[in-house]
């Protein structure tokens, strides 16, 4: 059996509302639908974007496969279609192993275990694991070495509100269907961020509270927000300094006693490696569809050498990542919890066939073969077109401006 088609999908669906809720005031447009989120830095999408991938066989078996591609999925969607799927044709897809391996050599010297590039292999080596796991009849998790447990914890992350009342009786909606894990999606100032952490903290006595900086702050900020959760006992403070910045989070991680996490913006066992080594993460949240599954499980195995515990990241990955995400989740040994997004979630079950079950509290553990999931064919294929007619519109649009 043998690989006899590659082909990626760019996708952009539109939900009820961008992802971490409606625009703020000030988010500057920065054309084509995307915007930053002061004092965030990172540009955001008014839609929900990423880049499916299906591999087929010669005969007749397929696996799907997801990258994060929040923006500029057709980045992606190019590096799969003129990189990664000729080398891929006619290969044989259940050496997932050997494969990753191969393709993550085809850019080297050129960023071949960051940025695009890794991304476009995540999504590949994602769909080789399913298509393995449909050929041989045995979910991811079995074929990874078995599952730790049947139901995957999660946590509800973002409470996307403009106002801290706001967000402490969003937080009392979750804490009456039994949430007690959730992520404040901040950054905003010291202050305010333990103000926002104090009014949902007050919600529930055995509510963990944990705080995403979005990368925010410098080392003396990080360090006033973090002993503030130590005094009010955090249960985690992610992405607090410039993502580049090994060595101030280290120097936060020593002064701390509420775990640093860190891991969204890291592809590789190499980056993770060093964080690991430095004593600068306390733990580890690698996106499965940013690292790939044979990445990610490099990654949760280099994690358990230095006994950190790992809690894969997850925001607007559709169905695929989500699925790939659990599964890695369900393989994890030291697994605080899964990160469930509320608005991310609908959208992830519209290319599949059945909905993915589970949510707030945690996710079941698919048992059927490969992912677990049937993508909708025709809804991806109709997405894409839509998809390549906005693109169209807007290249138009542009030309026309110019």
């Amino acid at each position: 059996m043998r690989i006899s088609a590659v082909r990626a999908y760019p996708l952009r669906l539109t939900g009820r509302e961008a992802y971490l809720g409606a625009l703020p005031d000030g988010a500057h447009p920065a054309g084509d639908d995307y915007f930053t989120r002061p004092p965030w830095r990172s540009l955001y999408s008014r839609h929900f974007e990423t880049v499916l991938v299906r591999v087929d066989t010669d005969e007749g078996a397929t696996g799907w496969g997801e990258a994060l591609a929040p923006v500029g999925p057709q980045i992606v969607a190019a590096a799969i279609d003129r990189l990664l799927a000729p080398a891929l044709l006619g290969r044989d897809p259940t050496r997932v192993r050997p494969l990753w391996t191969m393709m993550s050599g085809l850019m080297r010297e050129r960023g071949h275990l960051v940025g695009h590039q890794a991304d476009a292999l995540a999504a590949v080596d994602i769909a080789l694991w399913d298509l393995t796991g449909q050929l041989t009849g045995r979910p991811v998790h079995a074929l990874l070495g078995g599952a730790y447990r049947e139901h995957v914890p999660s946590y509800v992350s973002g409470l996307p509100r403009p106002t801290d009342e706001q967000r402490a009786e969003l937080a009392r909606e979750w804490v009456d269907q039994g949430v007690r894990h959730v992520k404040l999606a901040l950054g905003y100032g010291v202050a305010a961020d333990l103000a926002t952490f104090d009014a949902v903290a007050a919600v529930h006595p055995d509510l963990r509270v944990a705080i995403d900086a979005h990368w925010a702050y410098d080392l003396a900020d990080a360090q006033r927000l973090g002993r503030g959760l130590d005094e009010r006992g955090g249960w985690f403070l992610e992405a607090p300094l410039a993502p580049e910045d090994v060595t101030a989070h280290a120097e936060l991680a020593a002064d701390l006693v509420t775990p640093v996490a860190v891991g969204e913006a890291l592809r590789n066992r190499y980056e993770f490696g060093d964080w690991l080594a430095r004593r600068a993460v306390d733990l580890c949240q690698p996106d499965v569809a940013r690292t790939g599954i044979t990445e990610a499980m490099n990654i949760v195995g280099l994690a358990a050498a230095h006994h950190i515990p790992t809690a894969p990241h997850h925001s607007v990955g559709l169905g695929v990542a989500l699925a790939a995400g659990i599964h890695v989740a369900a393989a994890v040994e030291s697994l605080p919890a899964f990160e469930y997004q509320p608005g991310t979630v609908p959208m992830a079950n519209r290319i599949l066939t059945e909905p993915i079950t589970g949510g707030p509290t945690g996710f079941a553990v698919p048992t059927g073969p490969g992912l677990g999931i049937t993508v909708d064919t025709a809804a991806v294929e109709a997405a894409t077109q839509q998809a390549a007619a906005v693109e169209a519109a807007t290249r138009a649009a542009t030309e026309e401006l110019r």
